[in-house]
């Protein structure tokens, strides 16, 4: 797992989730992105949550430099959402929330992550 992921304990999301401050934000997107990196390892897609994380899963071919063959990128909020089930990848891909390109570019296999 990279370095900047780490799992949160129940607790912690527990409280992050009645928060939903920045830190909050933070440790939610951080600890559901190292979720998706244990269930889905690889390099082949490249999932982006600005500011707080990315991380490359989902097998596939490696990639090691310039942009990957596939980029997903989302807001926190969308995130969160997404890997808790409270939206749906087609629901948020239809209102824009989503921006994906490239092959395996749709996270519906691993989502939600709760």
């Amino acid at each position: 797992m990279p370095a900047h992921l780490r799992l949160a304990t129940p607790e912690d999301v527990a409280a992050a989730l009645a928060g939903r401050t920045r830190a909050d934000l933070k440790l939610l997107t951080k600890h559901y992105m190292a979720v998706l990196n244990e269930r889905a390892p690889g390099h082949s897609v490249e999932v982006r949550v600005p500011p707080f994380a990315a991380v490359q899963v989902i097998p596939g071919v490696r990639h090691t430099r310039g942009t990957p063959p596939a980029v997903v990128e989302m807001d926190a909020e969308t995130w969160i959402a997404l890997a808790r089930g409270d939206v749906s990848w087609s629901e948020a891909e239809a209102a824009g929330r989503v921006r994906a390109s490239g092959q395996r570019a749709d996270l519906t296999p691993y989502l939600p992550l709760t």
